[in-house]
């Protein structure tokens, strides 16, 4: 009983400060048709990034992702495009800014299933457990994720 309250309390706190728990695990298919699932990158720190092409945060913060997922072989990092109308001019933008990581043809359905994007760019950083570690609104730099995960390896 006493367990079953702690997490009535723990929800509740959470919603009252306005950040829902993320999903514990999720499956993502990228557009090459790969699937993607949290659960397959144990070990690692996983980044999933919502951004859009037409969002200039966004575009400022793929070259850290690029770069933190090219430096760290403990680092997955997964990008879901969102709010675009042609699938294939989304995924040329992401080889013109030489993105290294899958890209996921985002909708509402697909971000629910990961947690509540308030606003683009929205980033979720997963630590090696599979546990949520941060959700963070706005833009974020490589500095900012290298804090997050403490400059440690995972494992």
């Amino acid at each position: 009983m006493q367990k079953h309250l702690c997490r009535l309390i723990l929800v509740l706190a959470l919603l009252w400060t306005g950040v829902a728990p993320a999903a514990g695990n999720f499956t993502l298919t990228d557009a090459q048709g790969k699937s993607h699932s949290l659960a397959d990158y144990r070990g690692k720190w996983v980044i999933v990034n919502f951004w859009a092409t037409w969002c200039p945060p966004c575009l400022e913060e793929i070259p850290d992702l690029v770069a933190i997922k090219e430096a760290r072989k403990d680092v997955e990092v997964i990008g879901i495009a969102m709010e675009f109308q042609d699938a294939k001019q989304v995924m040329q933008f992401a080889d013109g800014m030489f993105v290294n990581y899958p890209i996921v043809l985002g909708d509402r359905k697909i971000s629910e299933s990961i947690g509540e994007v308030m606003g683009l760019p929205t980033t979720f950083i997963y630590d090696p457990q599979g546990k949520l570690a941060e959700r963070h609104v706005g833009k974020i730099t490589r500095k900012q994720i290298e804090l997050i995960i403490g400059g440690k390896k995972a494992g």
